[in-house]
């Protein structure tokens, strides 16, 4: 099945442009040094050459390069192949997917592979986003509980990732974990004139980005946390 990308091709467009500039540069600097007399040795001439094509291998075959020798003075040849940039040019944001899996239209196969796709995604997610290696763990049934805690924990990835979807949202899973990692909570501990404490469990508000977060995905702090008191300077009337 032959796919092309918009996003792809300006990607490779813009990487083939970089190359063609880099060559292009060197190929000017290698043509003015043999020119001047600076470089006249066919041997390093030649190996000249075939660095700057190994510089940019991506773009190289758009071009013949060669020495060549007229009336006595060495020169470096240096064309430019239409048909070839025509052809890089005509295959930028295109590739090609097999697969033996059965399949009534292309959209059905592009389906079925971004479930590999998704498939795939998993253990980079249970490794880093989740962090299920390494284990320590010197009995077995600890390390099942340790696996199963993060299978637990990638149910709710998908979940949350299914939620975002649905509410066509640019944000992933992990940046909303990173946005609702930053906040943080704290007892406060206030002595009392009997000599007893009073702990209350405080947290930090967050910012606006957080309630959007949270808005988003209907999460809301307990009651018993969600309590924003002002104190006064007078601790007497507070």
């Amino acid at each position: 099945m032959l796919c092309r990308t918009h996003a792809r091709r300006e990607k490779e467009k813009a990487l083939r442009s970089r190359f063609t500039a880099r060559i292009e540069k060197d190929r000017v600097q290698l043509a003015q040094r043999v020119a001047t007399g600076k470089l006249k040795e066919r041997g390093k001439i030649e190996r000249r050459l075939g660095r700057i094509a190994a510089r940019s291998p991506s773009v190289a075959d758009l071009y013949a390069m060669r020495r060549v020798e007229k009336e006595g003075q060495l020169h470096v040849d240096w064309q430019l192949l239409p048909e070839r940039r025509t052809w890089q040019e005509t295959r930028e944001g295109a590739y090609r997917l097999r697969t033996n899996l059965p399949a009534d239209s292309a959209a059905e196969l592009w389906t079925q592979y971004m479930q590999l796709t998704e498939a795939e995604a998993v253990f980079p997610v249970l490794q880093s986003g989740l962090s299920i290696r390494p284990l320590f763990h010197p009995l077995e049934a600890r390390v099942k509980a340790h696996i199963l805690v993060a299978f637990l924990g990638y149910a709710l990835w998908v979940t949350r990732k299914h939620r975002l979807q649905r509410k066509q949202r640019p944000l992933t899973p992990g940046r909303v974990w990173a946005l609702l990692a930053r906040g943080q909570s704290a007892d406060v501990v206030l002595p009392t004139p009997d000599g007893r404490e009073s702990r209350l469990r405080r947290v930090t508000t967050p910012s606006t980005e957080q309630k959007n977060v949270r808005a988003l995905l209907g999460l809301t702090l307990p009651e018993r946390l969600d309590l924003n008191f002002e104190c006064s300077v007078n601790s007497a009337t507070a």
